[in-house]
Order: structure tokens, then C-alpha cells, then sequence
């Protein structure tokens, strides 16, 4: 009789792939979690349930088929399992890295709701795509056929990327321009090494290039080329800018020297990491080496710069949020590597100013409590009068979140459409804007979202983008 390979959760227990000593990996910029062995990768597998109704699937944005490439996992059909799971997410190798899977798929997993540990499905997702690279199962995209249709993509993150594969895959040529100088937008310069190692997201930019997509750079939209050239130059665009605004404190102080945006301070370590003169870092502006480091904000970009001035070498690092631990934002998981890492959380408390004159010396810390609920059901922060005290701080890090830029402003596209909160607004199905032939997907129309939303943008953008350029061209009578 054969081995029943799946519903072993019952014997088998929840194994997350080793996780390096926080002493060691707090000194370098590589990812903490080891690979998982085949067997390993196939025992946690085969853990999983087989639901009838599979959660996990069904709070996934991209609604990967997971229990089937699970179950092939648990078989040794590895290939199989690798084109299963590529079929509905255009990155599985990012999204096992970075996705918030404990707010996500495994956070729904029917086990885990029934007290047994979530099946790890990120650390398998992970697993079977570094394979597939490693065995060259990961080819460049190649269309059965050439169409002479062109679509521009302004931005050269998870959406524009996302799309940019999936209109290459039928035939569209693609360009895609960027402001910055490499493409992969805060997946190359805003997430750190040791959550994505820009090695991983570099194989998939040469990927796309080796694919046909035609990448230029170093191009501010509005300043090296205007939106109507773009738009002349293509039959269709897409708008896949992201939110890069930092929302800044108005607090006392706030413009002293040492206090910084979280965007900028990731992106000069990023920076360092390719090897780049980044001269804000040399001077020590953007440089946590020998200092005290203040955090501000709760999200996931908070956790990713106190574990950025860990590894620089800071002499203390705290995180201010004006929450509790419970109502933090951010991954529970980044949450608890921070802390074995070293982080010191100082729960609801929230700057009022600061301290040094020209050059910081300290935060002004008010000291909150949770109020009533609001119509959420979220608890409100509320001042503690009285108890406000000073935090020494040689570097403080802006971490409050992003809004969009004004784009119809620096565009000159009045007609383009916004909501009240500066978004450009879509339809939601369709991506499609208030101008004939433009689309939007991602942070620009969501406001600052997850990697595997802007993944699943591109993904349907692209579709409805095929169909608008499938339409017959109307010829207006003489």
C-alpha cells in the first residue's frame, strides 16, 4: 500500500526552515531563514489537509492553488509543483520572501485555526521557485506570435512588472520606464537584503529584458518625458508609479539634521549593498554606526529600518508606536525577529517634538493610552498628561507610511481622475482610468499596500488591457 503522503499534521509538527542565530545574522544584510532539505520541504507539505474549501487559497490575493502544489510538493513532483504555483503568481520567489503569510494564507490555514501550526506554505513557495531557478525550470518569456501593439508601463515595480510579463507573454512590446536606476522599485532599493536579497529580484529583471521588455531608466515622468509622449509613443499605458510621499511629522524640531524619511534611509543602505557611492551614507546621515536610533511608526517599512540600524552598528535602537503590541500593523513575524535581534519596542508612546536645535539630541515622547473603540472596532490612542519625557536619539527615522504624489499636477493631465485621497481612480476590475487607454494598478490607486495586491493589478490590468487593444479602431467620417 502506498505512504499517504498528505494529512500528516496530526504526527507531524509545524517546522519553519532554520532560522539563523539572531547574534549572526544581526552582523550581515543576507536573508535569516536557511533553505529547506527536499524532505523537509515535502514532509511540511504533506501536512496540509487537502480542504474541500481551501482558506488559505481563497485569502490569497493571487488565489494560488496551493493545496495542489502542496500535494505535489509531498510527491517529489517538484517541476509540477514549481508550474503550479508560476501559473496564477508571476514572482512565487518574492512573494514567499516578503508576503505577510501570517496575515494572509497561513493565518487562515483550516490547521491552524484547529490548534495544529499552519502548514509553512511561504517557506515551500520559496523553496520550490529557488529550485526551479537553480535547474533552469524559470525561462524567458517567448510569445507565439509578434503583435505590433505597444503598451508603455510608467514604474517598474510588482505591478508594472506583473503586466509587463503577462503582455509580453501574448506578443505586446512593453516598455517600461522608471525614475529609477535599476528597475524593481521598492523591491530593489526600499525592502532590505535580509528580508529580499536583490540578487533574487535582479534574475527576474534580466529575465524580463531577455523576454523583450524594454527598460528605460533614470526617467522622471514630467521632467525627462512628458505623459502625453508617452502616451503618443504607445497604443495603451499603464500607470504603476507606487506611493513615494513620506507623511512627516508636524512636530517641533521635525527639520532638524538626524531626522530622516524611512525611504531614504533604506534606500542608501540598499544602495550600499550593490556597491554604489552613496555619500549621504559615508558622511554618517543616513548611517545608524555608533549611534542611538529612534524609530518612528509600526508598520512593515518601521521593522525594516530597526533591523537595518541593528546591523549598521547602532548603539541602541527604539521603536515608537503609539499603539499597543497587539494593534501593530506590521507582521507579527518581523515583529519577533526585530526583538531577538535586539529591538527594543516602547509600546504607546508618540513623539511630540524634538530635542538639539540644528542637530537632534532627543525626541519629546508622549506617553498614550488606548482609548474607546472606533466604528472599526479599533482602539483609539489617547494622551496621558503629564508623563511626557525626552528619549535621547542621534538618528530618528521617519517610518509613518506614504501617500501618493500629485500627479495630475506634475503630469499636466488635469482630466486624469483622483479620489479625495489623491489615488488615481480605477475601476476596480478593469484597472482602466478616467482616460481612454490608460490603466492604473497597485499603491497608486490602493495607497500603500502588499506586494502580491500590486502582483494581482498587473496580472488583471494586463487582461483588460488585451482586450482594449483587441478593439477596432473607429475612423471618424470625413
Amino acid at each position: 500500500m502506498a505512504k499517504q503522503r498528505m494529512l500528516q499534521f496530526v504526527t507531524v509538527g509545524k517546522e519553519m526552515p532554520e532560522k539563523r542565530p539572531a547574534p549572526l545574522r544581526a552582523q550581515d544584510f543576507h536573508e535569516i531563514y536557511r533553505e529547506f532539505a527536499a524532505e523537509k520541504a515535502a514532509e511540511q507539505a504533506g501536512r496540509c489537509s487537502q480542504c474541500g474549501v481551501p482558506y488559505c487559497q481563497s485569502h490569497c490575493p493571487l488565489h494560488n492553488n496551493i493545496p495542489d502544489w502542496l500535494r505535489l510538493t509531498a510527491e517529489g513532483r517538484l517541476k509540477e509543483a514549481y508550474e503550479l504555483s508560476q501559473a496564477t503568481n508571476t514572482f512565487p520567489e518574492i512573494c514567499g520572501r516578503i508576503c505577510p503569510q501570517d496575515r494572509l494564507c497561513e493565518g487562515n490555514c483550516v490547521i491552524e485555526q484547529s490548534g495544529h501550526g499552519t502548514v509553512t506554505i511561504g517557506s515551500v513557495e520559496k523553496y520550490l521557485t529557488d529550485l526551479a531557478w537553480e535547474n533552469g525550470w524559470v525561462k524567458p518569456v517567448v510569445p507565439a506570435m509578434e503583435r505590433t501593439d505597444s503598451v508603455g508601463i510608467i514604474g517598474a515595480g510588482p505591478g508594472g512588472l506583473a503586466a509587463a510579463t503577462e503582455l509580453r507573454r501574448r506578443g505586446v512590446q512593453v516598455t517600461v520606464y522608471d525614475r529609477y536606476d535599476r528597475a524593481g522599485g521598492l523591491m530593489t532599493y526600499g525592502i532590505p537584503g535580509f528580508k529580499l536579497e536583490k540578487p533574487v529580484v535582479m534574475q527576474r529583471i534580466e529575465q524580463l529584458q531577455e523576454s523583450g521588455v524594454q527598460f528605460i531608466l533614470n526617467c522622471t515622468v514630467g521632467q525627462d518625458i512628458s505623459f502625453d509622449a508617452i502616451r503618443g509613443q504607445h497604443d495603451a499605458v499603464l500607470i504603476a508609479t507606487g506611493v513615494y510621499k513620506a507623511r512627516d511629522i508636524s512636530a517641533p524640531g521635525v527639520g532638524a539634521k538626524g531626522v530622516v524619511k524611512a525611504l531614504d534611509y533604506l534606500t542608501a543602505s540598499n544602495r550600499k549593498s550593490f556597491g554604489d557611492d552613496v555619500p549621504e551614507y559615508d558622511r554618517g546621515e543616513l548611517n545608524a554606526s555608533g549611534k542611538r536610533v529612534v524609530v518612528i511608526g509600526g508598520g512593515d517599512t518601521a521593522m525594516d529600518c530597526v533591523r537595518t540600524a541593528i546591523r549598521q552598528g547602532a548603539v541602541s535602537v527604539k521603536c515608537l508606536y503609539r499603539r499597543d503590541k497587539a494593534n501593530m500593523p506590521g507582521s507579527q513575524r518581523e515583529v519577533q525577529n526585530a526583538e531577538e535581534e535586539g529591538v527594543d519596542f516602547v509600546w504607546l508612546t508618540a513623539p511630540k517634538g524634538f530635542t538639539g536645535g540644528d542637530v537632534v539630541d532627543g525626541v519629546m515622547v508622549q506617553r498614550m493610552r488606548l482609548g474607546a473603540p472606533d466604528a472599526s472596532g479599533r482602539q483609539s490612542p489617547e494622551l496621558i498628561e503629564g508623563a511626557d519625557y525626552i528619549e535621547p536619539a542621534d538618528l530618528v527615522v521617519q517610518a509613518l507610511g506614504f501617500e501618493p504624489e500629485e500627479i495630475p499636477v506634475l503630469w499636466g493631465v488635469p482630466e486624469l481622475a483622483v479620489t479625495r485621497w489623491g489615488t488615481i481612480k480605477a475601476d476596480f476590475r478593469s484597472h482602466a482610468t478616467s482616460m481612454p487607454g490608460v490603466y492604473a494598478v497597485g499603491d497608486i490607486v490602493r495607497g500603500a499596500s502588499l506586494v502580491v495586491w500590486a502582483i494581482r493589478d498587473g496580472r488583471e490590468a494586463a487582461e483588460a488591457m488585451l482586450a482594449y487593444l483587441a478593439q477596432p479602431v473607429t475612423v471618424a467620417a470625413e
